[in-house]
């Protein structure tokens, strides 16, 4: 029997964190991302009081600037197609041992070289017996209260760029078998002009068993619906619901709406790490979150060139559990 993986609250032996390694991709957000990487790392480490960091970069210049910005880090050299980790590398189960789910670009959206066989290669990096699983399943689609529940979205999972042969119950069925989960909390969309089809992990976080946190929307707010919808599916469902604030209306400098979460925010052994993006609500946020987890210290760090990627300090990260 698969034990399902721990939740993200629980201890961890260490974490990989993504190190934006790619010019050509990163343009002219490269230096201002790496900075707001080791920033995250820095709090995730605590000075030590935290966990071991692992950044993985995808070749040696960006190793060397890993160095320079996070020397309390580990830094390993593995090619990658782009930093998002949560996405890409093995999920831990229960037992120690990871799974590696087949990828395929977010829907064949971003097909970079390397993502493909990230997670296997970081796993036999440290000796962790993988199970390769030959089915779409990103990390942020998904997110755990250690249970066996889990919650996601239709807008990802059953979206027929991941897995067409494969409906509803087929699905629940290899979260069961692969993972341990045999509970599904089925979520609607994710937020808006998400490349990602709507991963869980920027809409809903469980922040406790059967505790599940989703924002509160604000005047004038483009999810405000995807919010509500939520809201109501997880308490139908039996789950508890904490509203957090959201950020509201973020646009990029061409003035389109992007991305922005705060529920992106990275649950470490000494901290909490919530992304922010200069909104209002910021501060709001950070308090909210930190009061979900007393035992650790929730701090904020602007997130905006990662943003510019995609995603945000949990889409950059995989925690390995104690």
């Amino acid at each position: 029997m698969t034990l399902p993986p721990p939740p993200e609250w629980a201890p961890h032996a260490a974490v990989w964190i993504g190190f934006p390694s790619h010019a050509e991709l990163w343009v002219d957000d490269l230096e201002p991302a790496r900075t707001e990487v080791a920033a995250f790392a820095a709090a995730v480490h605590a000075g030590g009081k935290g966990e071991r960091v692992v950044l993985v970069a995808a070749d040696a210049e960006a190793a060397a600037a890993a160095r320079t910005l996070a020397p309390f880090a580990e830094v390993t050299v593995q090619p990658f197609g782009d930093i998002w980790l949560r996405d890409t590398a093995a999920i831990l189960t229960g037992d120690g041992t990871a799974r590696d789910f087949a990828f395929n670009g977010w829907g064949g959206k971003y097909d970079l070289p390397g993502d493909e066989d990230i997670g296997a290669r970081l796993a036999e990096d440290r000796g962790i017996a993988t199970r390769v699983c030959p089915w779409v399943l990103e990390g942020g689609a998904i997110d755990g209260d250690g249970t066996g529940l889990v919650v996601t979205t239709e807008q990802c999972l059953l979206n027929r760029n991941r897995n067409p042969a494969l409906g509803q119950a087929q699905i629940e069925q290899l979260l069961h078998d692969d993972l341990g989960l045999d509970r599904v909390l089925w979520l609607g969309n994710g937020l808006l002009n998400d490349h990602t089809d709507g991963h869980v992990d920027n809409l809903a976080r469980f922040v406790g068993p059967n505790r599940l946190a989703i924002p509160q929307a604000t005047e004038n707010d483009p999810n405000w619906r995807v919010y509500q919808d939520a809201a109501m599916r997880a308490e139908a469902f039996g789950v508890e619901v904490v509203r957090i604030p959201s950020p509201g209306r973020v646009l990029n400098d061409e003035e389109e709406v992007i991305p922005a979460s705060y529920m992106n925010f990275y649950i470490g052994n000494a901290a909490v790490v919530i992304p922010l993006y200069g909104q209002e609500n910021d501060d709001a946020a950070v308090a909210a979150i930190g009061a979900l987890f007393p035992g650790r210290k929730a701090v904020g760090f602007r997130a905006d060139a990662i943003l510019t990627g995609g995603g945000s300090f949990h889409c950059i990260s995989q925690q390995i559990p104690a």
